[in-house]
């Protein structure tokens, strides 16, 4: 499912035109984005928990070749489901 989907479905259930849907999305999107950027969890009752995550330097094999190669370290976007998701899953 893709975004577009999400908001045609959302507009359709709540009975609300797509473009205000979009228009919250977007800044749903837009807010959790900055919080994470800024290095602040955002946790979303019975969903889970979006976390910035530091991931070291590490060591890599070049699939082309095979040599050794360094992977610099980044930040990347973990999740947390919550108890209520993880059990709706099993």
């Amino acid at each position: 499912m893709n975004k577009a989907e999400i908001i045609e479905l959302i507009a359709d259930k709540v009975d609300v035109s797509k473009t205000d849907v979009e228009y919250v999305v977007d800044e749903l999107l837009h807010t959790i984005e900055k919080e994470i950027i800024k290095g602040n969890e955002v946790k979303l009752s019975s969903f889970g928990v979006f976390y910035k995550k530091e991931r070291l330097a590490r060591k890599g094999t070049n699939p082309s070749n095979g040599s050794i190669i360094t992977i610099p370290a980044n930040n990347t976007v973990g999740f947390r489901p919550s108890k209520n998701l993880k059990a709706k899953l099993n």
